[in-house]
């Protein structure tokens, strides 16, 4: 029996269309499809419990071979909507940041925009289960996902970070990519491939299967507008320098 391809994938509103296409694609008998969120879909690719994750972009330096192997990802090439600082004062009033336990790469992007873009300095804050009901007065929170885009109209600013970080360095944004820890076929990346793009290509039958409870955004417009899933040579470079200014001391 061939191999199967144990994969993860985040199951947020975000990788709908993916998981449309892995699921329509006839794939299905050559994968094992884990759901999760992405710092545990991280751990899992870095411990290799999966083969292939849509994994946080900060995880890539932690992988001893990580192999990028999809011309899709999760990317921004202005607001993104569903990664911010949500927040009840304005920036310069701002004292304390919860960070979201979810995703390593949107509490890297906080901590690098808080420094070289708003220029402050925060006391940061690790989140508990329950941190968006503490958000309040000088205290601010990072929120992503599905959670994120439930906030918009909660708080009175929201502070979108991949915005921030086009307004500092003119690059897109990449918040996660297919990244392997170890080589795959070439067979099996062109069906992979073009699984992902079936999903792309079908975004109303992905709207079309979403629940009522889950349509809390304009999810046409965050499918074709916020969130930007070709993974282009500009999204390469936004890449390499935001991996270049973790790495700084």
């Amino acid at each position: 029996m061939s191999k199967r391809w144990r994969i993860g994938a985040v199951s947020y509103l975000n990788t709908r269309p993916f998981l449309l296409g892995i699921e329509q694609s006839g794939l299905m008998d050559q994968i094992e499809l884990v759901k999760a969120y992405p710092s545990q879909l991280a751990q899992s690719l870095i411990d290799d419990t999966i083969d292939i994750g849509l994994v946080p972009v900060a995880i890539i330096p932690l992988l001893k071979e990580p192999y990028f192997i999809s011309d899709y990802c999760i990317g921004a090439e202005q607001e993104v909507a569903s990664v911010a600082i949500f927040s009840d004062l304005p920036m310069d009033q701002i004292e304390k940041v919860y960070l979201d336990h979810q995703s390593r790469t949107s509490v890297q992007l906080a901590r690098l925009m808080m420094k070289l873009y708003w220029e402050k300095e925060v006391e940061w804050i690790e989140a508990d289960p329950d941190y968006i009901e503490k958000i309040g007065g000088t205290t601010a929170g990072v929120i992503i996902g599905d959670r994120a885009l439930a906030a918009q109209n909660r708080f009175a600013y929201m502070y979108d970070l991949a915005t921030a970080w086009k307004k500092y360095t003119g690059l897109p944004f990449v918040f996660a990519t297919w990244v392997s820890n170890k080589p795959i076929p070439d067979d099996f990346k062109k069906q992979f491939d073009a699984a992902n793009a079936f999903g792309l290509n079908h975004i109303d039958e992905v709207i079309a299967g979403i629940g009522q409870e889950e349509m809390i955004y304009d999810l046409k417009k965050y499918y074709t507008e916020n969130i930007s899933y070709t993974f282009t040579e500009e999204k390469k470079k936004g890449l390499d320098l935001f991996l270049k200014l973790l790495a700084r001391p």
